[in-house]
């Protein structure tokens, strides 16, 4: 093996999604297990973890809902296909109500999911990431570990050798003007209410 880096988990009709360009939007509150008890972005460049535990497709709008199948807890695969890394480029902090119904076309959840996640831990905002994605050249497959399991939002990985010299070569989903559509109109949204 190489070296590690960053990795955010999400689930994978999530990545699905971000991958096809049909979304640049998460939406995070952190895990259970968020270092300090709160989310927070350490890195802005970061690989995608798929993950399969929580996804449940009565919280996705179609055409998500019927791309998913539920899995027992604490299932995960023997292997993790990582397809796509990110970067992490807007962060806002969400503490109203509005704001989670106005960003409702913007990202795969349904309305219930999107409040749910504002209303746990109401002390702390939900987070909206926009996320330019990038295709890695060959997914990367990995062993799973007992390290990346777990309800939390960022894990370690470990690279193989071949890809540490550069793991993030340039493959984006979107062009640049797209994604700064796309980020003005979030930000409209974002900014005025």
């Amino acid at each position: 093996m190489g070296s590690s880096v960053a990795a955010l988990k999400e689930w994978a009709i999530a990545l699905e999604a971000l991958l096809s360009g049909d979304t640049i939007l998460l939406l995070r509150k952190g895990g259970i297990r968020e270092r300090g008890g709160r989310f927070s972005v350490a890195q802005s460049c970061v690989l995608l973890y798929p993950t399969y535990e929580h996804q449940q497709p009565h919280l996705l709008k179609l055409p998500y809902a019927d791309r998913v199948q539920p899995v027992p807890s604490g299932w995960h695969p023997e292997t993790v296909a990582i397809a796509a890394w990110a970067d992490i480029t807007h962060i806002f902090q969400i503490t109203t109500a509005e704001i989670v119904d106005a960003l409702l076309p913007f990202h795969i959840w349904t309305a219930a999911l999107a409040t749910e996640r504002l209303n746990w831990k109401p002390q702390q905002p939900l987070y909206v990431l926009l996320l330019r994605v990038h295709r890695l050249a060959e997914p990367l497959t990995l062993p799973y570990q007992a390290s990346y399991g777990g309800c939390k939002s960022w894990i370690e990985v470990a690279l193989p050798a071949e890809y540490v010299e550069n793991p993030f070569a340039d493959a984006p989903v979107l062009t640049q003007e797209q994604y700064a559509s796309r980020v003005e109109e979030v930000d409209r949204v974002v900014s005025e209410l």
